[in-house]
């Protein structure tokens, strides 16, 4: 393939085809989401979001080589204000 040397970032580039297994219960819920002929598209998509997760672990470990691990406490707070939880919001005054 002469496509394979070519440095397409993920969901760019020509289709190529491949051969992969998956079990049957797996195939079978794909199958009951997309119908018979979507199945390629979904396990596209699939794993271009693995890809973006594996890159955002790796952006996550580098940073915490550099400045240590994040403090569970300020990410809790940080999440709440983020969420409205916990902010007394909706609570008649």
């Amino acid at each position: 393939m002469a496509d394979d040397d070519t440095d397409f970032p993920p969901g760019d580039g020509p289709s190529s085809g491949i051969s992969v297994t998956l079990t049957a219960g797996t195939l079978r819920a794909i199958r009951e989401r997309v119908g018979q002929r979507g199945v390629s598209a979904y396990l596209e998509r699939a794993a271009q979001r693995q890809i973006e997760r594996d890159q955002l672990d790796e952006l996550i470990a580098a940073f915490e080589e550099v400045h240590g691990p994040a403090d569970p406490e300020a990410v809790a707070a940080k999440r709440s204000r983020l969420t409205g939880e916990g902010s007394g919001a909706g609570v008649a005054a």
